[in-house]
């Protein structure tokens, strides 16, 4: 195993940061290193923000459902799915790609972008000795993050990443049986082993957080999956997807 491997197999959500900034050349570090992910054909579709504001963070915070290490963190960078830079490119090649544009496929192919350009930064920034989370809760009401960021249309903020010095000691969840993650050939529906493995698994994770919380709590995680799937949040994504003249195709 190499070191490139137990970074990523001790990957962890941090939480609690010290009050240490991320200098320019971590910060540029990061960034290049999300720039040197895959991209399809070489569209490039996203687009990252840095916010260094502290009362834009503390705003940001406030959005993601008071989540007070997004305003408190070495840094916070947030990744966005965009084709408004395409849109610029058509014009000044002058040509009308909207219809492309504002196709499901090219929707994909932004958030794909934007994904795997945010995991190269997490690997940089733990490759670096820091830690860091993502932050969905952006996601909570993206018109008022909208304004926040000051984003075009044809860009929708994804999810935030906060990043900084550790000032806390976590263990590593359990993440699903390999098993149950990679099949070979084709996908594997047999009932039985599934719920086997799932069964399996809730016994890992029960004992997981009994072991965390001295006792206090002892999820499963069908159980976890059904109380956060079944919350039906942030149902209005599609209307404000479109609103964006974006997946309208």
């Amino acid at each position: 195993m190499n070191q490139v491997i137990e970074t990523l197999l001790q990957h962890r959500s941090i939480r609690r940061f010290k009050e240490q900034r991320l200098d320019r050349e971590q910060i540029e570090a990061i960034v290049k290193s999300a720039q040197a992910a895959s991209t399809f054909s070489f569209i490039q579709a996203y687009s990252i923000i840095g916010v260094t504001d502290q009362k834009k963070k503390d705003k940001l915070a406030e959005l993601a459902g008071n989540q007070a290490y997004v305003a408190a963190n070495g840094h916070f960078f947030v990744f966005c799915a965009d084709l408004h830079r395409l849109m610029v490119v058509g014009e000044m090649e002058n040509a009308d790609l909207s219809e492309s544009i504002e196709s499901t496929e090219k929707f994909m192919v932004a958030l794909i972008d934007a994904a795997l350009a945010a995991q190269n930064a997490a690997i940089a920034a733990e490759s670096l000795g820091l830690g860091i989370c993502y932050i969905g809760g952006i996601r909570n009401d993206l018109e008022a993050v909208k304004d926040v960021l000051k984003t075009p249309e044809h860009v929708i903020p994804l999810f935030g990443m906060a990043v900084g010095y550790p000032d806390q000691e976590t263990d590593l969840k359990p993440r699903l049986p390999m098993a149950n993650i990679y099949m070979e050939n084709e996908y594997q529906k047999d009932r039985s082993l599934f719920e086997k493995q799932m069964h399996d698994y809730n016994e890992t994770t029960s004992e997981y957080y009994r072991v965390r919380t001295g006792g206090k709590r002892e999820d499963t995680w069908t159980g976890q999956m059904v109380k956060m799937v079944g919350g039906k949040s942030r149902m209005y994504m599609k209307e404000f997807v479109e609103k964006q003249n974006l997946n309208k195709k």
